[in-house]
């Protein structure tokens, strides 16, 4: 199998996908181009914000793909090339894509309300408080590997202190980024320019950040990193989203546009060689395929993380319900297709190639990758390097806006009750934005220093599950609204098997560390997250599955 025809594969399903599946769902569940949408129903300045299309769009594919689309099929790469590039094609087109369509679609219908009020709706009360707790938990787990993956892509020191030119060059970048985003805020809102315009301004931004990285690195030690990226979340997650979070993400939407463009280019100039077995076997290293692969590729396929996206932030800036399409299900394909780079991108290597050059994590496999692809052009392999390690920080630190702010509203909604006009000094604090905030990031900051790759499995794991109790919920959903909801009954019970198998394994495994090394403080906190999160997930999904296939008054369509 060549870089090629893997590549040609993947955008002949992918694109095929869109175009009959993607259209056959949005007709089948009815998109009405007249409605008067969330954005524009409940505008609020805050949250409820209408965007351009285009501006939506880059927030939703920043935020969803992070850097689990790259980690993910690099590290699942062990079982073969071939049960990856089936589970991602196969995956994103049935499963992930269709729940991150449907959890839009399921959201703007209901007010751009977030999937725990869709639970609440449809499915009762006691399930929204369960899910909302749920999301809670797995958002610090998501903070936890997303900081660390970002603060070592900023890390300016070498394993033997020396200084990390690429790194430091990065860190810069992002930090005007995130300057720049501050002013895009301001041009996008106040300035009424042609849209064509501000993507000028977002480039010329992008190009000016980018030389100023390269001309002036900035080399910080990996801590001080994690405290700095802790600081910027915690202000991100709390102010407008006009302000910070839809022009950052209008802005690395670009870079990593560019970045998956200039990588596909690559494969086809390059056409590299498939290093990789097709097949390797059922169990490598003491992993199983099953639950493992499905785990460990996460976000490339299906990932639970999506929804609260779609339904969480993206669903209050969509303009007009033709959007919901390109920008759910049409991201969620792109981001499938990232995850088939990924791959073409380990399978480049021969065993021990990669390590023998430096590249030890799946971020720096990727940029070596890239950056041997596109030295057939001519382009300096360090400044490419450079640019895609630029490009993976970008994709997580973005996830990082979006996944605080969640996990913030979800703590916040839990305590909420309504009605309740005068809530007593305890609720007035658990439902404060700074309180929750601070909490959250508390927590994931603990679990940072465990490092992501020990919290990865439980990621994967908690994230799939919570792509289950998304898929119940919107299933029952479309039941109450009239609205057929078959397509989503495979891929619900599909993840709800590896889901319950994968998180067991990984009570069980971190049980025995307990039983005869002990538990650190990280991997105790792994232990209480594992058990609360497969006890959470059970009771919702056994309540939404009961009101799936039970007897229920039909709904009027929303």
């Amino acid at each position: 199998m060549s870089g090629i025809l893997m590549m040609v594969i993947a955008l002949v399903v992918l694109g095929g996908a869109y175009l009959i599946y993607g259209r056959y769902l949005a007709k089948t569940w009815g998109i009405d181009p007249n409605a008067k949408t969330p954005a524009y129903e409940l505008e609020d300045g805050v949250d409820y914000v209408p965007a351009d299309t285009n501006v939506v769009f880059g927030h939703q594919f920043a935020s969803i793909a992070g850097a689990a689309p790259i980690n993910g099929p690099i590290q699942a790469a062990i079982f073969g090339w071939l049960p990856v590039l089936l589970w991602i094609l196969i995956g994103g087109v049935f499963f992930g894509a269709v729940q991150d369509f449907v959890s839009m679609y399921a959201s703007v219908k209901n007010k751009g309300r977030t999937i725990g009020y869709i639970i609440e709706e449809y499915i009762g009360k006691l399930g929204k408080k369960l899910f909302l707790l749920f999301c809670w938990l797995f958002c610090i787990l998501v903070v936890a590997a997303f900081a660390d993956v970002v603060a070592g892509t900023f890390n300016g020191f070498n394993a033997d202190q020396s200084l990390n030119a690429a790194n430091g060059a990065v860190a810069t970048t992002s930090m005007l980024f995130i300057l720049e985003a501050v002013a895009l805020g301001m041009i996008l809102r106040y300035g009424r320019l042609h849209k064509w315009v501000n993507t000028g301004i977002a480039i010329a931004f992008l190009v000016a950040a980018v030389a100023l990285g390269l001309a002036f690195p900035m080399y910080l030690p990996l801590n001080v990193w994690h405290i700095l990226i802790f600081a910027y979340i915690l202000v991100a997650s709390v102010v407008p989203v006009w302000s910070l979070l839809q022009p950052r993400d209008y802005l690395n939407s670009y870079l990593l546009i560019f970045m998956i463009i200039a990588a596909i280019a690559g494969v086809f100039v390059s056409n590299p060689e498939c290093n990789l077995e097709a097949f390797v076997g059922f169990t490598v290293n003491n992993q199983y395929l099953f639950p493992i692969l499905f785990v460990t590729i996460a976000c490339g396929a299906v990932s639970g993380f999506h929804s609260l996206v779609s339904s969480g932030t993206a669903s209050k800036q969509i303009k007009n319900e033709r959007a919901m399409l390109p920008v759910s299900y049409g991201a969620m394909l792109m981001e499938s297709m990232l995850a088939v780079l990924s791959l073409i991108a380990v399978s480049s290597f021969a065993a021990g190639e990669a390590a023998a050059q430096g590249l030890t994590t799946p971020a720096q496999v990727f940029a070596g990758a890239i950056a041997n692809f596109l030295q057939v052009l001519g382009l300096p392999y360090s400044l490419v390097f450079t640019l895609v390690n630029l490009s993976v920080s970008a994709f997580a630190l973005t996830s990082l806006d979006s996944v605080a702010r969640v996990g913030r509203l979800s703590f916040q909604e839990f305590w909420t009750e309504d009605g309740d006009q005068k809530p007593g000094l305890f609720r007035k604090l658990m439902t404060n934005s700074l309180f929750a905030t601070v909490l959250t990031l508390v927590l994931a900051y603990l679990l940072t220093k465990v490092g992501y790759s020990e919290i990865w499995p439980l990621f994967g794991s908690a994230n799939q599950l919570l792509s289950v109790l998304a898929l119940v919920a919107c299933a029952v959903f479309l039941k109450r609204t009239k609205r057929k909801g078959f397509m989503l009954w495979g891929p619900m019970f599909f993840m709800m098997a590896v889901t319950f198998t994968a998180l067991t394994m990984t009570i069980l495994n971190l049980s025995k560390a307990l039983m005869t090394t002990g538990l650190s403080l990280g991997n105790t906190m792994q232990l209480v997250f594992a058990v609360l999160l497969l006890v959470l997930g059970v009771l919702v999904a056994i309540q939404g599955v009961q009101k799936l296939f039970g007897k229920e008054p039909q709904k009027a369509a929303a």
